[in-house]
């Protein structure tokens, strides 16, 4: 990290605002050949988090840009580094320039995420922190940002150095006893640590729990919407979408592949996706559709069944309960209440997880459905920023997990202490590989690599 890196740090379309972000040990000397306060003093000579008004310059030396200029000197900044970062106008063209100016002064370019990762490195955050970064940025819920931000605030960070603090004692504990056998210290006894040994699983299995609900917040509910056809499929999908993304015919067999959109439902995410209709057919591209739909129904976290609520059950609609059948939550939707309904919602109350009845086409009764995939999918009883939300938080905690059970297990056994705190240790390395205290470089490159050029 011995160079300078710059980068635009807003995106590439035309908007009010366009940033330039540089960190690095040359920042200041780079920032004072690039912008020009109006007062005319250098900028280094200004203190920190002061924006100042001046001149943006070209690599020409020509004026660019009239715009503001803070700067932060490390280590108190959001790298740990001199950083700096000029607020101009969002034009693509002035931002592109300006970028240009930054490297004529001595920056580079910056890599996807490189400076959180030197923020990480430099000890100014830990990896769950880091990770929260991104989370933020691709938030599509409330719910999703909230969690987000605590996370960034250190909370998950907090919980697992409490549990990692409570296993040091232990280990240092036994390690003092065994070597210095003369000094006047209390004699190592594992019952004395069940109670920490419990504590800590109880609040690890809790973390891990956590996981389910966190890949939902952020990547959302993979929900399948799967009937016969002219069930009124593509027109709930628009209906829940609020405008028509997929053709709405009376004619069977319209909708021939599976189309995917993300809407918000009752505060829960889903990933929609729209399928064929379910039928036999000897048209070869259809087959490919209806097939394509049975695929989505295994794949999918939420199947929602539409049935025309018009007409008798037919066989095409029982082969598309039979399609749900994989799935551990769906809902059976009773589509087009606007017309005199046949079908009754008794048929379907031992098959389902929640019967609704709506009119897809007048866009009533959706609330049914809300109401539905919100009790399948409640918030957490997780205190705010405690939710994992992804896999490699998940597989640490469930690591750290198992090495505790295994750990009390042993303790069980009447196993020498040695064995004991073995485990033990395993528990402390995956909790660090959590946060970032020992962790791998590629595991570091692969985390940050997934970040925003500019963050």
């Amino acid at each position: 990290m011995s160079d300078t890196i710059a980068a635009i740090a807003t995106g590439g379309v035309v908007s009010a605002i366009g940033i330039l972000r540089v960190s690095g040990p040359e920042t200041l000397s780079v920032i004072d050949r690039v912008f020009h306060p109006a007062s005319g003093r250098k900028m280094s000579s200004y203190p920190n988090r002061q924006l100042v008004y001046g001149s943006m310059l070209d690599h020409d030396g020509a004026k660019l840009d009239l715009c503001l200029c803070t700067i932060s000197r490390g280590p108190g900044s959001y790298t740990g580094e001199d950083t700096a970062e000029l607020q101009c106008h969002g034009s693509p063209t002035v931002l592109r320039q300006g970028l240009e100016a930054l490297f004529a002064a001595g920056a580079r370019q910056a890599g996807p995420g490189e400076f959180s990762k030197r923020a990480f490195l430099n000890g100014r955050m830990d990896l769950t922190q880091a990770e929260a970064v991104i989370d933020i940025i691709h938030a599509e819920t409330p719910e999703a940002a909230r969690n987000a931000v605590g996370q960034l605030s250190g909370a998950i960070l907090r919980k697992t150095d409490e549990i990692y603090t409570s296993l040091v004692d232990i280990c240092s504990h036994y390690h003092a006893v065994l070597d210095y056998p003369d000094e006047d210290i209390d004699d190592f006894q594992l019952k004395d640590y069940t109670e920490t040994l419990d504590s800590a699983i109880v609040r690890l299995q809790a973390l891990k729990d956590s996981f389910q609900r966190g890949r939902i917040m952020t990547e959302g509910v993979r929900a399948a919407i799967i009937g016969k056809p002219n069930a009124g499929k593509s027109s709930l999908l628009n209906a829940l979408l609020g405008y028509d993304r997929a053709i709405v015919t009376d004619v069977a067999g319209t909708t021939r592949d599976t189309i995917e959109e993300r809407v918000r439902l009752g505060g829960v995410l889903l990933r929609l996706t729209d399928t064929a209709g379910i039928r036999e057919t000897g048209d070869a591209i259809e087959k490919l559709g209806v097939d394509r739909a049975l695929s989505a129904a295994e794949a999918a976290d939420l199947v929602i069944a539409v049935f025309d609520g018009s007409g008798p059950l037919t066989a095409e609609d029982e082969e598309a309960i039979h399609a749900t059948g994989q799935c551990a939550k769906r809902i059976a939707v009773i589509n087009k209440s606007d017309q005199e309904l046949v079908l009754k919602p008794d048929r379907f109350a031992d098959l389902f997880s929640a019967v609704c009845i709506l009119s897809a086409k007048e866009h009533t009764g959706l609330n049914t459905l809300e109401a539905a995939v919100t009790g399948l999918f409640p918030v957490p009883d997780a205190p705010v920023g405690e939710i994992l939300t992804n896999a490699r938080q998940a597989d640490a905690v469930s690591r750290a997990l198992e090495s505790l059970c295994a750990a009390k297990d042993a303790i069980a056994l009447g196993v020498t202490p040695d064995a004991v705190l073995t485990e033990t240790e395993e528990s402390m390395a995956a909790l660090g590989e959590l946060t970032g205290k020992t962790i791998r470089e590629d595991v570091t490159n692969r985390i940050f690599s997934r970040f925003c050029v500019g963050k």
